[in-house]
């Protein structure tokens, strides 16, 4: 063999070793990204099932039946993957206790949602039930004041990553933008850079909308919403939560105003509006306000579920119908939260009262 053929061969045994070399760092990078997991979990649910999920995935891993009081998983994921025990893993509006898996063992109770583990994750702990209020109360009036302290105080931690999702309700979609782009710690975490991208396709999205309309047309959709004020209701018909047909005349009048509260499970803005108006409904009920609820959603489970988690106590309707409910189409609802007030006469005497403005209107209506 020749010197040529010689160094031909070394040129390509050297390069078979360095792909080999370089194979097996990878494998053992991946290796030391997989850390074991393991729960130790109390429960008065006896005979339910838990599950446990993937944030970043957005799907279940395991799943158990509590027996006894208790229930554990145990298994391997990526070092510090977000994790979310539930028991209604198909109600995005139930209670999730949060984690990261860092390797540390965790213990759940899941009768408060409390969590004991790592100093991070107890952390985490503290701030998932106080940013999300108890599993009996969400949205909490103190969220913004509780998120601004945790992005605060934890820039150099993970934390934030598990709740992103409120980070963008209380800043806003450009304030969370601004605040990543300056790259805290938990701006590299997996689960922020896939929600990153997708607020960056929505800002996107948002301005082609945004260009597609004329400031004409936009304050001709004003005035086309406004132009019920001062115009008598339109009936329509819905089923209730069992299946019954009722007609919107049968709220109206009887010496009573009615508020028409358009709205949907799926909504964010308006699961968070909720709250007050039952603090008005509470408030003015016995003093003659009753609320009439339509949804926009399509599925009836969701809907019936966020009835009850966000305890709202009157008289709920839909057609299932989504953007195509007969309510959208009459009243021309193009956005939710929407609502009408309707007087006595059932006429409509205002339209999109929200936050302290409806309590406002119903104090000049009702008094203190």
């Amino acid at each position: 063999m020749n010197n040529q053929a010689l160094t031909m061969k070394k040129i390509i045994i050297t390069m078979c070793a360095m792909v080999l070399t370089a194979s097996a760092q990878a494998q053992t990078s991946t290796e030391a990204q997989q850390v074991k997991y393991a729960v130790k979990g109390i429960s008065k649910e006896n005979g339910k099932l838990v599950y446990l999920e993937d944030k970043l995935a957005n799907q279940v891993v395991d799943s158990t039946i509590v027996a006894k009081g208790k229930f554990s998983f145990k298994g391997v994921a990526d070092k510090d993957a977000i994790f979310a025990i539930t028991f209604d893993k198909d109600d995005w509006q139930s209670w999730r206790t949060l984690f990261f898996n860092d390797g540390k063992p965790v213990s759940v109770n899941m009768n408060d949602s409390t969590l004991n583990g790592s100093p991070l994750n107890e952390r985490l702990s503290y701030y998932n039930i106080e940013v999300m209020g108890k599993p009996s109360n969400y949205y909490p009036e103190h969220r913004y004041e509780m998120v601004k302290k945790m992005f605060e105080e934890e820039r150099e931690t993970l934390l934030p990553a598990a709740l992103i999702i409120e980070g963008q309700r209380s800043f806003g979609t450009k304030g969370l933008m601004s605040i990543l782009e300056k790259r805290p710690v938990y701006a590299n975490h997996p689960y922020v850079k896939k929600y990153e991208e997708s607020l960056k396709r929505m800002a996107t999205a948002t301005v082609v909308v945004k260009s597609s309309k004329t400031d004409e047309q936009k304050a001709a959709d004003r005035k086309t919403k406004t132009a019920f004020i001062g115009q008598q209701f339109t009936d329509f018909e819905m089923a209730d939560t069992l299946g019954n047909t009722h007609k919107l005349s049968e709220y109206v009048g009887n010496g009573h105003w009615l508020l028409v509260d358009f709205w949907a499970s799926w909504c964010g803005p308006c699961c968070r509006e909720m709250p007050n108006v039952v603090e008005a409904y509470e408030k003015f009920h016995d003093k003659g306000l009753d609320i009439v609820g339509i949804s926009f959603d399509g599925n009836r489970i969701p809907w019936v579920k966020a009835i009850v988690k966000l305890k709202m106590p009157w008289v709920h309707l839909s057609d299932l119908n989504a953007w195509d409910s007969v309510g959208a189409k009459i009243y021309k609802v193009n956005a939710i939260p929407d609502n009408l007030l309707i007087n006595p006469q059932g006429k409509i005497v205002a339209r999109e009262l929200f936050g302290e403005a409806l309590h406002e209107k119903l104090k000049e209506i009702f008094g203190e």
